[in-house]
């Protein structure tokens, strides 16, 4: 049972930025009327509120945890995979050692990072790349990639593509390690007090997410295109929610790819700048 935060002994709720996507119901399922303040919103815009210090915790992209100014990892509960993610994919009209245009869903940041470390280090492509809005498709850009993540990734597109990339299967082919797309982070200015209970309650939604995933494939399927047993599928085999060691190495693996490309600051020692907690881990 998720125990309600008790939010009398601070000046106001705590604010939590969560995200809508399919992908992240099983670490918000009963979230809600626990005593916090729930903000939903995209991956890439939680991350620009948790840096204006809108949001004191927020699931945010995990290169924003490298951007950012001194946040702190706060749960062992993340959103990652360790082969096929199924709902992060690029899509290729031209060879991938001739892409010279990227197209990048708007909600991106890591896939867009994981995306760019891809070509630069497998086929030495560094694209040219354009924003994808909300709402627009594949066939609203004519770029030689396109990136879609979330929900509009998954199911079947129109088009004639090459070749179809699922990115967490390029990665964990390639790196031999799971990949984490969003951890649950806070800024510097979160009390200690508020982290401490914002920890345990959000371990403990994620393991009662986890518990009833059939019941969210249930409640979702049908509003994402997806049979009962594609969504339950999806949900239980091609995400994994835990940040354990070997997801800490493949943070610390992205980082350096993403830092000798310039696209993360150069010379952070990630556990310590970023504080990522060595405690944090609990068998798979």
């Amino acid at each position: 049972m998720i125990n309600r935060f008790s939010p009398s002994r601070f000046p106001r709720a705590p604010r939590i930025g969560a995200v809508q996507y399919l992908n992240t119901k099983p670490l918000v399922h009963g979230l809600a009327g626990r005593g916090f303040e729930v903000v939903y919103d995209l991956p890439s815009r939680l991350a620009d509120r948790l840096a204006r210090r809108e949001l004191d915790v927020a699931l945010i992209p995990s290169i924003e945890l490298f951007r950012g100014d001194g946040y702190r990892v706060v749960s062992d509960a993340c959103i990652g995979c360790r082969g096929a993610v199924m709902s992060v994919k690029l899509y290729f009209r031209t060879p991938p050692e001739k892409v010279a245009t990227l197209a990048v869903d708007e909600g991106s940041r890591t896939s867009a990072t994981l995306a760019k470390i891809l070509l630069a280090e497998r086929f030495d492509v560094q694209p040219a790349v354009e924003t994808l809005a909300l709402g627009a498709g594949l066939a609203d850009t004519a770029a030689d990639a396109v990136l879609l993540i979330g929900d509009r990734a998954i199911g079947p597109q129109r088009g004639a593509f090459q070749l179809v990339w699922d990115l967490g299967d390029e990665w964990v082919r390639w790196q031999r390690l799971p990949f984490v797309f969003a951890v649950w982070a806070a800024h510097p200015g979160v009390s200690q007090a508020i982290l401490d209970e914002i920890e345990s309650l959000l371990s403990a939604t994620r393991d009662a997410g986890r518990s009833n995933l059939a019941a969210i494939a249930s409640a979702e399927a049908a509003a994402h295109g997806l049979t009962v047993p594609q969504c339950l599928g999806y949900l239980r085999d091609n995400l994994h929610y835990d940040l354990g060691p070997l997801e800490r190495e493949a943070l610390a693996v992205f980082y350096g790819h993403a830092a000798a490309l310039g696209l993360a600051p150069a010379g952070l020692d990630i556990r310590r700048n970023c504080m990522m907690p060595t405690a944090m881990s609990r068998p798979a």
